[in-house]
């Protein structure tokens, strides 16, 4: 499949327009609270049916950062008092036994992902136990991915070293933008020096991958600037580039109110910077995989989106595409077979569950059959930027158009625009319609049908 990307700014700017991420579909905001512990274990019951079980991926969120960075959404605990870390371990492998036990000890992981928060709030002996408990629980394969957020102020070559030894073979390493004055207005200091160390530091504690997350569209960011930035995060070689949209959603987002918003640069900006780190990171030999992400040619993400294997999770891109997914940790989601589960967002809730001996699932979905058509189709379109129409048909017992007969006359706008090339066969995206594949996703959205369900979401670029 061809990775040409055609950045038409003009039209972005037109198209632009509020959306989810799709990470899931439907998206977490329509979980529901009827959906709980006891729904959870009764899918889990019929994994096992029919003596097939799909491999699992494995997902543990640790909350806690030292210091707040204003442009944060994550779901985080701000403290320095590490003996939380402590309590929060032990709440942690109570949750992971109780769900061995519900899916089978000895459970195959695929693929392992610690997210946050800062993973490494954990102190080193914390990391250890965790993992222990993973390998007791769990069976880790040799050649699963196993990937780590890591905060570059707050782990040393030890830990790094640590995370090796222990098994983490992927490293996420959130960078944001090197400007110091951009860094001062949000409130996260980080040298280039800092970051530079710890990408050396897992270089040679045998990672295969090391991933740079960029943000653009920060306060005080310029065009100069960020591209100076670039040049530094280009020469450091990472095989992973994320660059993400940041989103200025202060009425959700607390921490975003203390982001002045006349530092914030002007719609063009953000696309000229956009403009300029597409052409930087493609000069460089980095192929788009699609939404925020670049992959160098012979990176697993890149092979695998070639071959048709890539997939699309709550982590992002994926090669493992045929996972369940185990969430543990406060406000975590899982996937097993046509459901989503989330945990508590907040600790207290998350640990009553527990000292009850319960799970501690706040909400979820059941998928009825259009939903998990609907997802298919955007996961299609997320990860290879086409689709048949015929496995559609076949698999759905659906006729392809006459099903999605609402939505073709938005489908031919699209293909107006440049877009999109439609068939009686199927769909292709253009190399001008990739960057705005969230906006031909929103299409098959059925939930997205008024503006007012729009306004929840990020700008698409």
């Amino acid at each position: 499949m061809s990775s040409a990307l055609d950045l038409d700014l003009e039209l972005i700017r037109r198209l632009d327009k509020n959306g989810p991420r799709y990470t899931s579909y439907p998206t977490a905001d329509r979980f529901v609270e009827a959906f709980n512990a006891d729904s959870y274990g009764e899918w889990v019951a019929k994994r096992e049916v029919g003596g097939v079980s799909r491999p699992l991926s494995l997902y543990i969120h640790i909350p806690f950062c030292n210091t707040l960075c204003f442009y944060c959404a994550c779901n985080k605990v701000i403290t320095k008092d590490k003996s939380k870390a402590a309590e929060y371990v032990g709440y942690l492998i109570k949750e992971m036994e109780m769900q061995a036990s519900l899916l089978g000890r000895g459970q195959v992981i695929e693929q392992l992902h610690f997210g946050g928060g800062t993973p490494t709030f954990l102190s080193d002996d914390e990391i250890r136990v965790v993992m222990e408990a993973i390998r007791k629980n769990f069976k880790l394969i040799d050649n699963g991915e196993y990937s780590i957020e890591i905060d570059p102020r707050k782990v040393s070559d030890d830990t790094i070293a640590l995370l090796g030894s222990a098994g983490f073979n992927r490293i996420s390493v959130g960078v944001q933008d090197f400007d110091d004055e951009v860094q001062r207005a949000v409130n996260r200091i980080q040298s280039e020096e800092e970051t530079i160390r710890v990408i050396k530091a897992a270089r040679a504690n045998g990672f295969k991958s090391v991933s740079i997350d960029l943000i653009y569209g920060l306060p005080k960011q310029t065009l100069s600037g960020f591209g100076v930035t670039l040049d530094r995060v280009i020469a450091a070689d990472p095989d992973r580039l994320s660059i993400y949209n940041y989103a200025h959603m202060p009425t959700l987002f607390k921490p975003q109110r203390r982001i002045n918003e006349s530092d914030l640069p002007e719609a063009q900006t953000k696309l000229d910077i956009l403009g300029m780190a597409v052409k930087k990171l493609t000069d460089a030999g980095y192929v788009y995989i699609g939404m925020d992400h670049f992959a160098k040619p012979e990176d697993e993400l890149a092979v695998a989106q070639r071959q048709g294997r890539l997939h699309r999770n709550f982590q992002g891109y994926s090669t493992h595409s045929d996972c369940d997914l185990v969430a543990l940790g406060v406000s975590a989601i899982g996937k097993i077979g046509p459901t989503y589960s989330q945990n508590f967002r907040d600790l207290e809730n998350y640990y009553d569950a527990l000292d009850r001996d319960q799970l501690p699932i706040m909400r979820g979905l059941e998928l009825n059959a259009d939903d998990l058509l609907r997802r298919a189709i955007i996961q299609a379109l997320m990860c290879h930027f086409e689709l048949s129409y015929e496995p559609f048909n076949t698999a759905y017992l659906v006729d392809f158009e006459q099903y999605f007969a609402t939505e073709m006359p938005e489908l031919r706008e699209y293909e107006r625009e440049g877009l999109l090339e439609l068939s009686t066969q199927g769909m292709a995206v253009t190399a001008k319609g990739r960057m705005l594949i969230r906006n031909i996703c929103m299409v098959f959205d059925k939930y997205l049908r008024t503006r007012t369900e729009h306004a929840k979401y990020s700008k698409v670029i």
